[in-house]
């Protein structure tokens, strides 16, 4: 088959969306699908609106011969209004991959009407769905004018290769042994969604000696937020427990989920590939009551669940594992055997891939 994908930007972009995509081609061409990426640039949502009246575009989709075309929902702007003209002419389906609504994120009150209006016009125009959580797909479930074919399919995070379960037992028992503060780690871009600020807020009822935060994600894709972060951090007096390290590499990455104990980022998620990772090595995960992180993380067991801006119980959450290591261990083996009942990218897009051969 040739399929295409739409996407803003490259799909070598890092973040948790651009990563699921490019397993998703990667299984598409394992099988011999020759899939082309058809590429758009990245503006401001307003500017994307724009590229429903743009000529170009059309006519390349209305030109292509694709058998199938995918279009990552982050999307939605450009094509709220293109899709229906395309359905009209083209022979090929129109299926949406999902991670999560812009419209479930929070946003000024007088824009999420509009908002919701225009991504609910475009998840009505598209012919089926790939969902990355049962979440998402009962969020959008809840927009669509009549039901439409979908496939779940759960990201995965054995892309890091993590050690075997043998040796992440004993790296947590060297870590919970070791003296010292607590390691906190947090892994994604320092945007408003991602909840840093919420965090910060968090530690700055903790006493300073029991914890060290590790901030790994650009520092430049919001430039306002991080000057908020920045700032934030120094009124609290914690610029010696938290370091910004800005875009990092896999290996950077890697090595700070061998030398932390805890993941700690409480933001809305439609899945949260980042909490895996971090289960993949033994940490436990603190995420949100919203979103899908219920999907991943059991409360009490292998991390914690906390309400997005309950900043008063997430800090006693990090007060309790910073004295009481036994619990901290548990939980961090139990961590490791989330992970390793999780499927693989393999597994978990093998029913995609044979969905789209067939559809």
């Amino acid at each position: 088959m040739h399929i295409g994908l739409l996407i803003y930007d490259s799909l070598d972009v890092i973040s948790g969306g651009y990563l699921y995509d490019r397993q998703l081609v990667h299984s598409l061409r394992a099988v011999g699908h020759r899939v082309e990426i058809v590429a758009l640039p990245w503006r401001n949502y307003g500017r994307h609106l724009t590229d429903n009246f743009s000529a170009p575009l059309l006519m390349r989709l209305l030109n292509s011969r694709f058998d199938l075309l995918l279009q990552d929902e982050l999307n939605h702007p450009s094509l709220a209004w293109i899709n229906p003209r395309l359905r009209e002419k083209v022979r090929y389906p129109l299926i949406s991959i999902v991670h999560h609504l812009r419209s479930s994120e929070s946003h000024p009150r007088s824009l999420l009407p509009f908002y919701r209006w225009v991504e609910q016009r475009y998840l009505n125009s598209v012919d089926g769905f790939i969902y990355n959580s049962q979440t998402t797909c009962a969020t959008v479930t809840n927009l669509l004018h009549a039901a439409k074919p979908y496939q779940i399919a759960y990201p995965a995070a054995d892309h890091h290769h993590p050690p075997s379960t043998a040796e992440i037992d004993v790296m947590i028992k060297e870590r919970i042994q070791s003296q010292g503060s607590l390691q906190l780690l947090f892994v994604g871009n320092v945007i408003a969604r991602k909840g840093l600020h919420t965090v910060l807020q968090a530690l700055a009822q903790v006493p300073r000696h029991l914890w060290q935060l590790h901030v790994m994600g650009s520092l430049t894709s919001d430039r306002r937020y991080t000057t908020y972060i920045q700032q934030l951090i120094h009124r609290s007096s914690l610029a010696d427990q938290v370091t910004l390290y800005g875009s990092c590499t896999d290996a950077q990455i890697v090595d700070r989920y061998r030398r932390c104990h805890l993941y700690v980022a409480p933001a809305f998620e439609g899945f949260g590939i980042a909490y895996l990772e971090a289960m993949s090595f033994g940490l436990p995960v603190i995420a949100s009551t919203a979103g899908a992180a219920h999907e991943i993380v059991t409360d009490g067991v292998d991390g914690y669940l906390v309400a997005p801006t309950d900043t008063t119980t997430l800090a006693a959450h990090i007060i309790t594992l910073c004295h009481n290591r036994a619990h901290l261990c548990a939980m961090s083996i139990a961590a490791r055997q989330r992970y390793d009942r999780h499927p693989t990218w393999q597994t978990s897009f093998a029913p995609v891939v044979q969905w789209l051969t067939n559809y």
